[in-house]
């Protein structure tokens, strides 16, 4: 029997409308299910997973449960979670713990419940599941093997939590497959992102003064979809490098002081804290709009603009209304959290094909593997590019194979110049 604690169990057979959709959109987990279902590599196996309740993990889940594990999910992030596809994955007897509009609170008593199942593999979206058994659940630590994680943010606290001699066990860092942060970051959250502003206001972007803050692989690809639907797009960075990749692809560069002053739309993707402060608030337009695209809602610092402000109100669903003491108004979409996801639908089915094809066949690897240090690994190379010729497979996309003599060519450092 399972447990589950969910908004709405009647909501089900919405959700496996959801599900079905996502799943004929992920041709690559399905080659994987196939695998999965011969040979049960994971028969026997709990899974513990804090990710995005959303219909792409259900089609993850359905991947795992068909090599034999046993799954136990909690929503990532309070305002992620489809409820239906919650309501679906209780239904199918998962034991889960998500609904959309979680308080803090609640949100940590779905994770210590998923972490009550004592998973011998973890998976993460965001490094909340791993945190708290290092932290609060010290003693689950005698029953976990390894772990995944799947985002930005999480793997930068997990190389922290390295860094410092303070991780317990091996996680496998998705997020830095190719095949993951190649198309999920950037063609997903480019796409999705502009979603999330588009359902929350229904602005025309072009011509407007966009901002992204942060040219990691996010910032690029949002900053790539930002200036297709028109819009004059400036970048904010603190690292050089990227800053000069920015130039070259042909944005604008400077600081977020100074894009305060223009900027009509600004957007977070750094994975920090504190990106937009009181200070840059002050400076916007009346009317400017924020949004966060990064993992968690630290990146705006709220609190600035409640102290800043007189009132506020809701104008539509995920966008709120900031009248500062000086008279002009600001616009926070999704309450600063994700807003590809908490007012959007999240990276298209299609890139999160890849990126959970990278997580189940990962969580193979974790098992099958015998002793791993407790450090943060890269998804092995022959994982990756197997996810790579399973969706060019998918696709019906042929490639060339190298011939034996360009096999020796490569192999070898007599052949010069001739």
């Amino acid at each position: 029997m399972s447990s589950f604690k969910i908004k709405d169990a009647n909501l089900a057979p919405q959700g496996a409308l959801l599900f079905e959709w996502a799943s004929k959109h992920m041709p690559v987990l399905n080659q994987v299910k196939r695998q999965f279902e011969k040979k049960k590599p994971l028969a026997d196996i709990t899974v513990g997973a804090c990710l995005h309740a959303t219909k792409e993990t259900a089609v993850l889940i359905d991947v795992l449960t068909a090599g034999g594990a046993s799954v136990a999910l909690c929503g990532s992030n309070p305002l992620s979670t489809q409820d239906e596809v919650a309501a679906l994955l209780a239904e199918k007897g998962i034991n889960v713990y998500a609904w959309r509009g979680e308080t803090t609170e609640e949100y940590y008593w779905c994770v210590n419940k998923v972490i009550d199942y004592a998973p011998l593999i973890t998976l993460d979206d965001g490094a909340d599941l791993v945190g708290t058994i290092h932290k609060e659940r010290i003693k689950a630590l005698e029953n976990v093997k390894g772990g995944t994680e799947e985002t930005t943010t999480g793997v930068i606290r997990l190389r922290a939590m390295e860094k410092a001699g303070s991780l317990k066990y091996p996680i496998i860092a998705v997020n830095d497959a190719y095949t993951k942060h190649l198309f999920d970051n950037r063609y997903g959250t480019g796409q999705s992102t502009i979603d999330g502003i588009l359902r929350s206001t229904n602005l025309l972007l072009a011509g407007k003064e966009f901002v992204v803050c942060g040219y990691g692989w996010c910032g690029r690809g949002l900053a790539m979809r930002a200036r297709g639907m028109g819009a004059h797009v400036m970048v904010t960075e603190v690292n050089p490098v990227r800053a000069l990749e920015a130039i070259m692809d042909g944005f604008h560069v400077m600081p977020i002081d100074k894009a305060s002053v223009t900027g009509d739309v600004f957007v977070t993707t750094t994975g920090n804290t504190s990106v937009i402060r009181k200070e840059h608030m002050l400076k916007m337009k009346d009317g400017a709009i924020i949004a966060n695209s990064g993992h968690f809602n630290v990146e705006i610092k709220i609190p600035d603009l409640e102290n800043i402000s007189s009132s506020k109100r809701t104008m539509r669903p995920n966008l709120e209304e900031y009248t500062l003491q000086n008279g002009s108004k600001l616009y926070l979409l999704a309450q600063g959290r994700l807003v590809n996801l908490a007012a959007a639908e999240g990276h298209p089915s299609e890139v999160m094909d890849m990126s959970f094809a990278n997580q189940a066949l990962s969580v193979r690897y974790l098992v099958e593997k015998n002793r791993m240090e407790s450090k943060v690994y890269s998804v092995p190379k022959e994982i990756d590019e197997l996810v790579a010729s399973l969706k060019l497979k998918a696709i019906n996309v042929e490639i060339d194979e190298l011939t034996k003599e360009q096999e020796r060519y490569l192999a070898t450092w007599e052949a010069g110049t001739i």
